[in-house]
């Protein structure tokens, strides 16, 4: 006979194993069937300046923020160095560092503040996954996060970013970002972009 206890401890685990499951459900896959013929070159694309225009929603769907990127990437042969700087509808800003270093043909490795250790990822295809454990400011310390980050070169100018955030194995929100590349970098034709001082909007010629 089970007793009252032990019954409540079943339940708990079952409803854990079905937030870790429906978690990890219905992800992309590197292995995926592609649907271009296109190869992502992390390093051409973000190599100049990039404008992304994204939103943060919970695990139920509810959009809790929106946001643009101004996106400042520099590509030396070894080490893609990207600046992230935010712009939040509620006028915050947040300013994000990446450096990132080409570890193989398809591999990355790469840092940034509040990274836990070392980001990984690969290209395969039109593909890009990223996968990161970071400490997210919020308004009473910090939020400790990882990210299933997924990247898509729809176009030669555009890509399609989705995002999955879990806590603890479970997910709890994602973040979704339409990237349009606007000015190429010292690898690239020549399209010069300059941040005004003291704004986040920037001016190409």
């Amino acid at each position: 006979m089970i007793t009252p206890g032990a019954f409540f401890m079943r339940v708990v685990v079952l409803i854990l194993s079905l937030m870790i499951l429906s978690a990890c459900a219905g992800r992309p896959d590197l292995a995926d069937e592609k649907l271009s013929q296109r190869d992502f070159e992390l390093e051409e694309f973000f190599d100049g300046h990039v404008v992304g225009y994204g939103q943060f929603q919970d695990r139920f769907g509810t959009v809790r923020r929106r946001f643009e990127v101004q996106v400042a990437g520099d590509w030396d042969g070894e080490v893609l160095t990207l600046t992230e700087d935010f712009v939040y509808e509620d006028a915050s800003t947040e300013r994000r560092v990446w450096t990132l270093t080409k570890t193989g043909a398809e591999t990355w490795e790469g840092s940034a503040p509040g990274v836990i250790g070392q980001a990984s990822g690969e290209e395969r295809g039109d593909a890009f996954n990223w996968q990161y454990t970071i400490d997210l400011p919020v308004p009473d310390g910090t939020l400790r996060v990882s990210f299933d980050d997924w990247m898509w070169q729809v176009s030669e100018d555009r890509v399609l970013n989705r995002a999955y955030m879990d806590k603890y194995g479970v997910e709890v929100g994602e973040v979704i970002i339409w990237f349009e590349k606007r000015g190429e970098g010292r690898s690239g034709a020549a399209r010069r972009c300059l941040r005004h001082l003291d704004s986040a909007h920037w001016s190409c010629t």
